[in-house]
């Protein structure tokens, strides 16, 4: 696995945002820097966490030209290139790479999409022809399509088809892609140790958003095998990371993160800000996070 390109963490990274809802570009450079300097080893720009699919194709476009020309090599940079029509998602594709990108993260087709192997197959072989490495994305409770070890299997066998990152949250789905053999990324939050213990290849993960490094610390030290170190560090992680789990996510990450000292102002439009009350909740949650951010 040694050659595997997406090792380790790779933080789905939210778009920052000014008070009327537009993209921040002013604000960006300083929002990746700060992730840099904490240690993040690759980004996924676009992502889920960042309110992609509220982004127009044209603001998607600005955002990843503009981040990856930040980012300048100094970490991997993934793209999230899902749409709903096929030549949306290769052109966005080769958007990617003509930016630098080193991959691209690709939902299923979506609202009422296909569901049979085969045309998701060939879904993905046309965006394979965009010539950039593609990490499938399996999110069954959003997207409809469960991607199986059967149909990872036949998804490996397309040129430039390299992983699955699964966000089922399902640990024992999960395994079984692992089982395969095939290079398999987790997205849930919650399962992230659990996920490295049972082999997966890496992650992309949203929460770290909100707690860079103590993130990257855990994930530095499964890769050493020093679990009894990963649990300790989990411990300060697992309260947040299971609440964002349960509902609101997009607005908890970007709440816990301004708690943080990595803040991204506000979602935008139609999501609304967290409420005061989960605000409490979630606060009470990060717990020392917050001070250990600040001071580490």
């Amino acid at each position: 696995m040694s050659d595997f390109p997406f090792p380790g963490l790779n933080l789905a990274v939210t778009t920052p945002f000014d008070s009327n809802g537009r993209i921040a570009f002013d604000r960006l450079e300083d929002h990746l820097e700060r992730y840099i300097a904490a240690g993040i080893p690759g980004f996924v720009l676009s992502s889920g966490t960042g309110m992609h699919v509220y982004l127009s194709r044209e603001e998607s476009d600005e955002l990843v030209a503009r981040g990856a020309k930040i980012i300048g090599g100094r970490a991997r940079v993934i793209v999230q290139t899902s749409a709903l029509l096929v030549e949306d998602v290769v052109a966005r594709t080769r958007h990617a790479a003509d930016c630098g990108a080193q991959g691209v993260m690709v939902l299923p087709p979506f609202f009422e999409g296909p569901t049979n192997d085969d045309d998701i197959v060939a879904f993905y072989s046309a965006v394979g022809e965009a010539g950039l490495p593609i990490i499938g994305y399996n999110v069954p409770g959003a997207v409809g399509v469960t991607i199986t070890p059967e149909l990872f299997r036949r998804l490996a066998e397309i040129p430039n088809f390299v992983t699955v990152k699964d966000s089922s949250g399902d640990l024992a789905a999960q395994a079984d892609l692992i089982r395969t053999g095939l290079p398999t990324m987790n997205g849930a939050d919650p399962l992230v140790p659990y996920a490295l213990y049972a082999g997966a290849a890496g992650l992309i993960w949203g929460g770290a958003n909100f707690a860079p490094k103590a993130c990257a610390a855990v994930v530095e030290a499964a890769a050493r095998g020093e679990w009894d170190r990963v649990r300790e560090l989990w411990r300060a992680l697992e309260p947040a990371m299971n609440l964002i789990w349960q509902g609101d996510y997009v607005q908890s990450v970007y709440a816990a993160a301004e708690m943080t000292g990595y803040g991204a102002g506000l979602p935008r439009r139609p999501l609304s800000a967290l409420s005061a009350e989960k605000r409490e909740v979630l606060k009470a949650a990060l717990d020392g996070l917050i001070e250990a951010e600040a001071q580490s």
